[in-house]
């Protein structure tokens, strides 16, 4: 569907636009995706904390490299070679500082390798097919002029969820990486076509998450 902006031509007019979070759907997707992709980063990485034996290991295990060894280096990892290769051995133990060193450096390595793979983040948005469930919220008129402010879009009621948006992640993970606002414009208007006829007052929202 072409983005249809003729539903919101006086935005602003009484004062919507005077609260910052009230943005355009498709810029309120794109940091909702960027929300859920940082979530991926972190909940499919090592959960064990650096200092355990189990989470130190992980780590080295992943960082066992030349990618891995480059990440050590850019964290300031700056010990022997014979210390280094003794750690990935588990002869010697990093110390402190060190292991703080180590855990940014994967951390640093998982988040490029994530974000080199768009596919990934794809196929975790469009979950085997199931989709992903996306909560909208409506703009927030505190700042609007009271004759002008709209009962239906306050209050719980308003705020809305679509379970299972489908069909539309390998397009909108192309659009955010790109940086093309016009195709996140129209994807929105596809997901909230699936609202009843009051679809088009959430063409501008005050906030958008991903259950994903």
């Amino acid at each position: 569907m072409p983005y249809d902006n003729s539903g919101w031509r006086n935005f602003g007019t009484y004062g919507a636009n005077r609260s910052a979070e009230n943005v355009r759907g498709g810029k309120a997707l794109g940091r909702a995706m960027e929300d859920a992709l940082a979530r991926m980063i972190l909940e499919g990485g090592i959960r064990s904390p650096v200092t355990s034996a189990r989470g130190l290991r992980a780590r080295l295990n992943y960082l066992d490299s030349e990618a891995g060894y480059q990440a050590l280096r850019d964290a300031g990892v700056t010990v022997r070679p014979r210390a280094l290769k003794n750690w990935f051995a588990g002869t010697q133990h990093p110390n402190p500082a060190n292991l703080e060193l180590v855990d940014s450096a994967y951390w640093n390595l998982r988040t490029q390798r994530v974000l080199r793979n768009p596919g990934a983040f794809k196929q975790h948005l469009n979950n085997q097919g199931r989709g992903t469930a996306v909560e909208i919220h409506p703009v927030n008129q505190d700042l609007v002029d009271e004759p002008a402010r709209r009962r239906t879009l306050m209050g719980e009621q308003a705020i809305r969820t679509l379970p299972a948006v489908r069909y539309v992640w390998d397009e909108a993970v192309d659009a955010r990486d790109s940086g093309d606002e016009g195709k996140l414009e129209e994807i929105w208007d596809d997901i909230i076509s699936e609202l009843d006829s009051d679809w088009g007052a959430y063409t501008y929202v005050s906030y958008v998450g991903l259950g994903a």
